[in-house]
């Protein structure tokens, strides 16, 4: 029996290799001829190209299989079938459109720009049914980012001649879909009104048309648990946990519900507080310094990281470049403590190899490295290196700045790699509004501060105002012959209606050479050299005698230095710090006036509590003639802005008979202001102040009986409201003064309004 079937089996091995010559022929065919039909754009030499078959060559079913693929994978067709008849391969195809318009119907919330950005078939495009579908799910993630969860997106065709259509996208938009009530679930130590306010999401209100806070976003509520993480963590929850945060969408899809489900944990305090560092003993108390974490204290995560923070940064002044720092906690659940030690990792003391400046296309490598407090071979210094980028992003030049440095050709060198994106630095501003001062103004402005890109400034303005006109043109050169000195020109002409105060009109052209130099990071001192032609005209039939004695031209040169020291944590809208800035000016240097001018300047800005800051302001001056009395184009005029209360020019000598405002040789104000929230919703930009103001003027060198000259304090209380809205900065003050003289011209409200765009 075996040796039988061993028999049988030889014979079929026979058989098989006798016949497997014969179907490998049998598979292959030879193709003579090509012929494509039914394609229309299409060019057959381009349909051949990817086709693996060629005339004159055989062909397998493998081969077919393939070509079809490749076909296919084109996205030219939408049927293709392939007959071989008398080796003769035809090949039939039926091509998708192709798209002549793309348009948007019923889309409100976005605009057609916007839209056809997010899509990939735009005109001119092959249309695919998968190209659609997946554009249409991003144009409904787009609406969903928006808040637009109901909204329903319908493709439609409109056939062409030539196998070509239009695409209209149907937009349904719905309705916004907002966030209508935020749930906590498992808080104990916090209500959930303070909880809302740590996270970003909102409920909807009416009012809060200015922020997006208010839709659901899934990216935010992520935010929103890692905020609620830190709040927790800072106020010592070590153990703190989101178990999970749900987003439910109303039957209706037009609100969602937020439900936050947390677990606190206990509450913990610091026990020991130590450090283990490898670095050398001499520095270990520096670095002991900076810990701000203390033991009884309750623990806070937050205190941690700026602790870490300070450490790092102090390492980094020593030359250590690449520290680390673990914090390392040992919790005792049962007396709520954690231990806490610092593990200081040493870093070799680095040096700086090199330098690196990408990014920048226009403006020069030497406008950037001249703003480095380090250089190339200097002791690495984290501190300098923040200051430096600090310094490049407040030059105004670059829409992003990022300094970061990364190991050396050696393990002592570290390689800084700075990396700008370059933004516009021309501008051109206009400006409308009015007030008090000035009534009804346009401002237009034309700026270039990075000018061919040196670093210089170029900048034209034309203010135009029922009572003041000015044109100011000005140059400045921030490192003169390469040294941080700068330098530049100003030229203007202003004229000023000057009728309501003092009964003339002023018109002045003139201009000024200035230099300022850094004698410190916040001190600066700066000269310059002024020339002004000043002229009192249109003086009225009724003025003072003493106005009409000043009528004429006079010429002013004089020159001047001033002192600036500026701490404030921001120069726009400030909440800490103090500026103080000394001027002083001598007149006589040619020209018509003789006189010597001193000025003082102050502000200090103190935060009380969050979003509330106390600030202080003062100012005193002096002026003294030098053989020649002092014009009153050159006197100080108190009132107004200075002093809220009373009118511009409002206080001070003064002629009785005619209630012309006369200016004065001595001044002094000061001003305490408490600015605060109002409890409105903070992003509709409204906050108040309560202030009291007070100063006095006074010495003329002409004197009469008719001129009120009285150096007795003048104060006033009151308080003003500031909205931060859309179309600018409004503010208003109500103010009462409290002491005063009879003769002071007086203002109860004080208004401004104005815009830039």
């Amino acid at each position: 029996m075996r040796k039988l079937f061993a028999i049988c089996w030889s014979v079929l091995l026979v058989a098989i290799a006798t016949a497997s010559p014969a179907l490998a022929a049998s598979s292959e065919q030879l193709v003579e001829a090509i012929t494509v039909e039914g394609n229309q754009r299409i060019e057959t030499a381009t349909i051949e190209s990817y086709l693996e078959i060629k005339p004159g060559h055989k062909y397998t079913r493998y081969d077919l299989d393939k070509s079809m693929k490749l076909l296919y994978d084109t996205g030219f067709f939408s049927d293709i079938s392939m007959n071989i008849s008398s080796n003769v391969l035809t090949v039939q195809v039926t091509e998708n459109p192709s798209v002549v318009t793309l348009a948007f119907e019923g889309n409100k919330a976005l605009n057609d720009d916007d839209l056809t950005k997010e899509v990939s078939l735009h005109s001119r495009s092959i249309y695919t049914r998968t190209a659609v579908q997946r554009d249409v799910k991003r144009l409904l993630d787009v609406y969903r980012r928006k808040g637009f969860y109901s909204a329903n997106i319908e493709p439609r065709i409109i056939q062409r001649e030539q196998n070509r259509i239009d695409l209209v996208y149907e937009v349904t938009e719905g309705p916004e879909t907002t966030i209508q009530h935020i749930t906590f679930i498992g808080n104990k130590s916090f209500p959930s009104s303070t909880l809302e306010q740590v996270i970003n999401s909102e409920n909807y209100r009416w009012y809060k048309f200015l922020s997006n806070n208010d839709k659901y976003d899934p990216d935010r509520l992520a935010y929103d648990q890692e905020l609620l993480r830190r709040f927790y963590r800072s106020q010592g929850y070590a153990d703190f946990q989101v178990k999970s945060a749900f987003a439910e969408l109303t039957p209706n899809r037009d609100a969602f519900y937020l439900t936050f489900t947390i677990e606190e944990g206990p509450r913990y305090t610091f026990g020991k507080i130590e450090m283990e560092s490898e670095i050398k003993e001499e520095n270990k108390d520096a670095i002991l310094k900076k810990i701000n974490t203390k033991s009884g204290d309750r623990f806070d995560a937050t205190e941690i990281e700026n602790s870490i923070d300070s450490m790092v940064a102090e390492l980094g002044d020593r030359g250590y470049a690449f520290v680390d720092i673990e914090p390392v906690l040992k919790r005792n659940t049962k007396e709520q403590i954690i231990d806490l030690t610092y593990n200081v990792k040493q870093g070799a003391r680095i040096y700086i190899e090199r330098i690196n400046i990408i990014g920048n296309v226009s403006t020069l490598d030497e406008v950037i490295r001249r703003e480095f407090r380090l250089a190339e071979g200097d002791a690495y210094s984290t501190s300098k290196l923040r200051r430096s980028e600090q310094r490049l992003k407040n030059l105004g030049y670059f829409e992003e700045v990022s300094v970061t440095n990364e190991e050396g050709s050696a393990s002592d060198k570290t390689v800084i790699t700075v990396k700008v994106q370059e933004k516009s630095t021309g501008e051109i501003t206009l400006g409308a509004g009015v007030s008090s001062t000035d009534g009804p103004l346009a401002d237009i402005g034309l700026t270039e501060r990075n000018l061919l890109g040196r670093g210089q400034e170029l900048k034209f303005r034309v203010l135009a105002a029922a009572e003041r006109q000015q044109f100011d043109v000005g140059f400045t050169e921030p490192y003169t012959f390469g040294r941080d000195v700068a330098s530049g020109f100003d030229l203007y002409k202003i004229t000023q209606d000057l009728t309501g105060q003092s009964s003339f009109n002023r018109d002045a052209v003139g201009g000024k050479i200035r230099a300022g130099y850094n004698l410190g990071e916040k001190l600066r001192h700066n000269v310059y050299y002024a020339f002004e032609e000043n002229q009192v005209s249109q003086v009225q039939s009724n003025a003072s005698r003493f106005i009409k004695d000043q009528q004429g031209t006079n010429i002013t040169s004089l020159i001047g230095h001033s002192f600036i020291y500026d701490d404030r944590d921001n120069r726009l809208t400030p909440t800490d710090g103090w500026y103080l800035r000394v001027n002083e000016d001598f007149a006589g240097l040619g020209g018509d006036d003789k006189f010597l001018r001193h000025e003082l300047l102050g502000e200090y800005y103190i935060p009380v509590a969050p979003k509330w800051t106390m600030a202080f302001a003062g100012s005193t001056g002096h002026l003294l003639s030098v053989g020649e009395d002092i014009r009153i184009n050159q006197r100080f005029f108190v009132g107004g802005r200075d002093l809220r209360g009373f009118n511009n020019g409002g206080i001070g000598p003064r002629d009785i008979t005619t209630n012309d405002a006369l200016g004065g040789n001595m001044y002094y104000t000061g001003s305490a202001e408490l600015q605060f929230p109002l409890g409105l919703p903070e992003d509709l930009g409204f906050s108040g102040a309560f202030f009291v103001d007070a100063g006095s003027l006074w010495e003329v060198d002409d004197v009469g009986p008719e001129i009120a000259d009285i150096d007795s304090l003048r104060a006033s209380a009151g308080f003003g409201v500031a909205w931060a809205s859309p179309f600018g900065p409004i503010r208003i003050d109500f103010a009462k003064p409290f002491l005063k003289e009879e003769f002071d011209d007086l203002e109860m409200i004080r208004f401004s309004f104005g815009t830039r765009f």
